[in-house]
C-alpha cells in the first residue's frame, strides 16, 4: 500500500501515514480553511488500510510490533479537532477486531492545554495515550 504523505503548510499539518515504515503522525498546526477537505482523505487511507490488513493478515497480529500513531500538534481549531477525534475513533474501532495503534499524543512542557487535550481525547476514545513531553 502506497504511503500518504501531506507536506505542513501556515495552515495544515504534515502528516506520514507509511505502513512500510511503520510511521503513522500529524505534526504541526492544524487551521485549515475546510478541515473536512484536509482531513477526508486522511480518513479514507485509514480505511483502506484497515481492509488490506485486514484480508491480508486474514487475523490482525499486531503483538510486538505494534503500530505507533503520533500526534505532535503544536496548535489545532476547533473544527480540527472534530477530526482529530473522527480518526482517534476510527483507530479505536479497528482494535475491536486486534488491530491495535499504540498512541502516543506529545506537548511542550509549557503547553498544559495540549496535553489536557490529549487527556480528553484519550477519556473520549477510551483509548489509553501515551502523553510524552517535549
Amino acid at each position: 500500500m502506497d504511503k500518504l504523505s501531506i507536506r505542513a503548510t501556515e495552515f495544515t499539518p504534515e502528516v506520514i501515514l507509511d505502513p512500510g515504515a511503520n510511521r503513522f503522525e500529524i505534526s504541526g498546526e492544524s487551521r485549515p480553511e475546510n478541515a473536512g477537505k484536509f482531513y477526508q482523505p486522511i480518513l479514507e487511507w485509514l480505511d483502506q488500510y484497515y481492509s488490506l490488513r485486514y484480508w491480508q493478515d486474514n487475523k490482525f497480529t499486531t503483538q510486538g510490533n505494534e503500530p505507533v500513531f503520533e500526534f505532535k500538534l503544536e496548535y489545532f481549531n476547533s473544527t480540527s479537532a472534530k477530526f482529530i477525534l473522527d480518526i482517534l475513533k476510527k483507530l479505536e474501532t479497528f482494535k475491536k477486531d486486534g488491530l491495535v495503534f499504540a498512541i502516543n499524543w506529545y506537548y511542550e512542557g509549557q503547553d498544559l492545554d495540549m496535553k489536557e487535550s490529549g487527556e480528553e481525547f484519550a477519556k473520549m476514545t477510551e483509548t489509553p495515550f501515551q502523553l510524552l513531553q517535549i
